[in-house]
């Protein structure tokens, strides 16, 4: 017959027994030391406590005999630690959805209760393979609903999403999902896997990253969530669409025969078909646009049929040579212009915003002449002031600031920094001439770049890790900064109809705070050694200006 109790709690678990004489064991000591087997004794289940040792109590871890040398003032623990303790109870939680994409994209997004009780790692298993998500790798956000079933005490991020690219095909079906907490305790869901295009993937992972609730400002907490895990693989999973979008482009030409361009004018069209009619109307009437070819590149397969009816419009009402490439997807920013970029045939390549026009009378005439002027007008990468509608300056270069919050506001240890991209005399009166002057600045702005071809694949073009748009144009001028040639920004003009190019939705926030982040990975310790600020000192910006 077991004694009632088996073993005795006697202090904390992080106080460790004390060993007793190896093989001793004294019956008065023993019962002395565990008076529930004392009591189990004397009403009868044992004959002796040296039958309950036998049976149970060494097992158990029970001190068998004083120790040499009791300890005065100190807790002896008499039995194993934890031994008596009750098994921990499972979590609250529950997983909302698993997706998975035909490329090895696997989207999960649930809950769980662990303000007192942390979550550990989040594992799935499904027939043919498995995986698991650390806690560290799983952004967390405020689930309000959770919150109301659970009604924790205080605020707390009971939701979670992650995100991983497998990088080839996986089975759906049935999905054993157990969260497993820091104690020990788990809970085991079988949830069902919803397999989803690749595209629509992605649309949700940065859907969600923009649309969450955050325990603090969202424009810190959007990328440091993801800059455990997530972050890359969402990089790694966009580079692959983007490389599957540009690798079958429709492409159509509509050139006077034998012309022979100066320069490329390139522009990445995103939503807005009427641009292209636009900026042909404005280009034709410069001096000097029959020496430009316009290479416009389309991200929407449904504007196919319309740019199509255009561009053969406006190349027979105006007579300049134009190339539409035609993409089945969002390529994003960087990719459609290196596509653009590898299709153009001059030298000189310049892209530049479909919202963005001739502000000056005669200057396709005076670009061709700076960029004709060779290395010593310093037109290997330059950009150029660009005004709002109203006009007032919205660029005249652009220079790097750090933004930091602390890192108990994010819910996380250490402090959280953003690099932000501002823009030197935003707002500014038109005609400053400080800030219009040529000179080396940080980086200019991707509404409008002029590039000497050579240079531009030197430095491989636009980085294709950024998403859709955002922070390419700036790590382009950093890369050709480190290389040793600063852009500079020259004295011409065109307006900039800034944000008016195409409706910015969810999707291409989140898409946003991804590059962000990589932005920041990439170019924090370069710009805090010498380019934060409008004061920015760097060796190869003061050689340039010199």
């Amino acid at each position: 017959m077991r004694a009632p109790a088996k073993s005795a709690k006697a202090g904390p678990a992080r106080v460790q027994p004390l060993a007793a004489p190896e093989g001793a064991f004294d019956e008065q000591t023993y019962l002395r030391l565990n008076p529930d087997v004392l009591i189990a004794v004397a009403e009868g289940k044992f004959r002796s406590g040296r039958e309950h040792y036998e049976l149970y109590g060494k097992a158990e871890g029970r001190l068998a005999a004083a120790p040499a040398g009791l300890p005065r003032d100190k807790i002896l623990i008499t039995a194993r630690p934890g031994q008596a303790e009750e098994a921990p109870h499972p979590p609250q939680g529950a997983v909302d959805a698993i997706k998975l994409s035909p490329s090895g994209g696997l989207y999960v997004t649930g809950w769980v209760h662990d303000a007192l009780d942390r979550l550990d790692a989040l594992e799935l298993y499904v027939p043919g393979w498995s995986t698991a998500f650390s806690a560290a790798a799983l952004a967390r956000t405020r689930r309000p609903d959770a919150e109301e079933v659970v009604k924790p005490h205080l605020p707390h991020a009971l939701g979670f999403w992650g995100f991983i690219h497998a990088g080839q095909h996986l089975g759906a079906g049935k999905c054993n999902v157990v969260m497993r907490m820091k104690s020990g305790a788990e809970l085991s869901l079988i949830v069902a896997i919803e397999t989803v295009e690749d595209l629509e993937l992605r649309f949700l992972a940065f859907q969600q990253l923009a649309t969450a609730h955050y325990p603090g400002p969202a424009y810190f907490n959007a990328p440091a969530v993801i800059a455990a895990a997530i972050g890359p693989q969402l990089v790694e999973f966009s580079a692959m669409l983007t490389r599957r979008a540009v690798s079958a482009p429709f492409i159509e030409r509509f050139h006077q025969p034998g012309r022979r361009p100066l320069a490329s004018i390139i522009v990445c069209l995103y939503g807005r078909p009427e641009y292209l009619r636009l900026q042909q109307a404005l280009f034709a009437r410069q001096p000097g646009a029959e020496e430009y070819e316009y290479v416009y590149v389309c991200n929407s397969a449904s504007l196919a049929e319309t740019l199509l009816k255009d561009a053969a419009i406006a190349h027979r009402a105006h007579g300049l040579d134009i190339t539409l490439i035609l993409l089945g997807a969002n390529a994003g920013f960087a990719a459609a212009n290196n596509l653009g970029a590898a299709q153009a045939r001059a030298s000189r390549l310049v892209f530049v915003n479909p919202d963005v026009f001739p502000k000056e009378p005669d200057f396709a005439r005076r670009h061709l002449a700076l960029a004709a002027a060779g290395p010593a007008a310093r037109t290997d990468l330059f950009g150029a002031a660009l005004y709002y509608d109203d006009g007032s300056l919205m660029h005249a270069g652009m220079y790097f600031e750090a933004d930091t919050a602390p890192g108990f506001m994010l819910g996380q240890g250490e402090d959280v920094t953003l690099l932000r991209v501002e823009h030197y005399g935003k707002g500014a009166p038109p005609d400053d001439a400080a800030l219009l002057r040529p000179r080396p600045v940080p980086a200019v702005s991707g509404a409008f770049i002029s590039a000497a071809r050579g240079w531009f694949e030197r430095l491989e073009g636009f980085s294709e890790s950024y998403v859709f748009g955002h922070y390419e144009d700036a790590d382009l001028c950093l890369r050709s900064l480190e290389a040793g040639r600063p852009a500079w920004l020259h004295d011409l003009h065109l307006w900039h109809l800034e944000g008016k190019g195409g409706a910015r939705l969810p999707v291409h926030e989140g898409a946003a705070a991804v590059n962000r982040w990589l932005f920041t990975q990439s170019w924090l310790q370069t710009l805090r050694a010498g380019l934060l600020g409008p004061q920015a000192a760097h060796p190869a910006l003061s050689e340039a200006a010199a």
